[in-house]
């Protein structure tokens, strides 16, 4: 063999084993190790204070003040138990079943007991921020969820039996379908569906389980025929504001990061919640004659929950005619839908967080923008028709899920230890029946 081929030859195989020495771990590219970020992390620290800010004192107030004074401890006792029960479930398997791997339908159990979760562990799902801080955030949307459904059904459960119907219900409903949204490689999350903040993991899911328990407990003793308003409309302003702050943490938080995603989910967050209440008050002074303060706040929390869904995806405008819209169709959902079918929903569960849950959940599909949402996160007017079909498929199977598992475990627990108090418990008030206190 001549001596230049020898050559040739060398220099090919020395080529063959450079080209296969680069294409091993060691000598390829790395991406970037992903690293704690501090700025990150502070956001994410003040979001989850915002959040649960929103259940306590947000919500216990919102709620306390569309009561009658008989009502009102209980009232925000629902709300301050939910907070303690859901925080230890969640510690122990709520978490772990909902946001780590598993199958399409529910997560592992990786996480029992919060296991392995150190100090200075990221989040694999936000991994700018330690993941003792993503479980705390989601921890917070976990508590909400069902102390909404307390709204409906006021006046009339028992004490021991909401506490065990909201520990079933977090683990058999709530904990399935925030894994099939939000959990990796969660059915509802590789269909496409766009629930940036919680339209259905949160609204829709906790608005028709209040729907199902208002229908299952029967109404409130004297509906329709005594006088059953609010005690004190100033506690319910008190509360819509602090749920109107802590809002700012649920939805602008759900970036996971500090910029400018965060930035643009406050900014519509704001518009429309301020839309909604106008558009609120505007239709009921047109029809009733008066604007009415309740009303007005009813108005900000049905914007509120509209724009959570699309609150990572639609601009400005997007958001004014979201907060536009709902606020006329949750205003006709809870008075002229509840009226018409005579459920007593007490609080407006189902008319404003179910239907406005709906609403914001379909017209994400309408003004999703690409420059807003990012890649393959646009709606009609950009173009994609199809992503309302996708909604509505995420909205219909939030709504036959949770509205059957809810009425089985209601059943379940009526059967075992019932359900509502009795007329007399009922007629003095939960409060000394309940709880052996008042506010006077």
């Amino acid at each position: 063999m001549s001596k230049t081929i020898r050559n040739a030859l060398n220099t090919v195989g020395l080529l063959a084993v450079l080209g296969a020495l680069a294409a091993t771990p060691a000598f390829a590219a790395d991406a970037p190790a992903p690293k704690l970020d501090s700025g990150d992390t502070a956001w994410m620290l003040t979001s989850t204070a915002l959040v649960l800010l929103m259940t306590i004192p947000g919500l216990a107030l919102f709620y306390a003040g569309m009561v009658r004074q008989k009502n009102i401890l209980a009232t925000m006792a629902q709300s301050f138990v939910i907070t303690c029960l859901v925080t230890v479930l969640w510690m122990i398997a709520g978490y772990t079943m909902a946001f780590t791997e598993g199958t399409p339908f529910l997560g592992g159990m990786t996480r029992f007991f919060l296991h392995g979760m150190g100090k200075d562990g990221l989040s694999p799902l936000a991994t700018t921020i330690p993941e003792s801080v993503f479980m705390m955030f989601q921890m917070t949307f976990a508590i909400i969820t069902p102390a909404l459904i307390t709204g409906a059904f006021a006046d009339r459960m028992k004490f021991s039996s909401m506490i065990i119907f909201m520990a079933l219900w977090l683990m058999v409903v709530y904990v399935p379908i925030a894994h099939w949204v939000w959990g990796p490689h969660g059915f509802l999350n590789d269909a496409g569906i766009m629930d940036f903040a919680g339209g259905t993991v949160v609204h829709i899911n906790a608005g028709i389980a209040g729907l199902v328990a208002a229908l299952v407990l029967g109404p409130r003793k004297g509906f329709g025929v005594e006088n059953l308003a609010p005690y004190n409309v100033s506690y319910s302003v008190i509360g819509a504001s602090l749920l109107w702050v802590g809002w700012f943490g649920f939805n602008a938080g759900s970036a996971t990061a500090s910029n400018g995603a965060a930035g643009m989910a406050m900014t519509v967050t704001q518009i429309a919640t301020a839309a909604a209440a106008l558009s609120w008050m505007a239709i009921e002074w047109l029809i009733r004659g008066k604007p009415s303060v309740l009303g007005l706040v009813s108005g900000a929390v049905a914007g509120l929950v509209a724009i959570t869904p699309a609150s990572g995806f639609v601009d400005p405008t997007g958001a004014l005619a979201i907060g536009l819209i709902v606020g006329v169709i949750c205003f006709w959902a809870s008075t002229w839908l509840k009226g018409k079918f005579g459920y007593d929903d007490s609080l407006d569960v189902f008319g404003v967080h179910c239907t406005g849950g709906i609403v914001g959940a379909l017209l994400t599909g309408v003004f999703a923008v690409h420059e807003i949402g990012g890649d393959g996160k646009s709606g009609l007017i950009d173009g994609n028709a199809h992503q309302i079909l996708t909604q509505a498929y995420g909205v219909g199977v939030t709504l036959i899920y949770s509205g059957v598992l809810t009425f089985v475990l209601l059943k379940l627990v009526q059967v075992v230890m019932g359900l509502r108090v009795t007329l007399e418990e009922e007629r003095e008030g939960l409060d000394l029946s309940l709880h052996g206190e008042s506010v006077h």
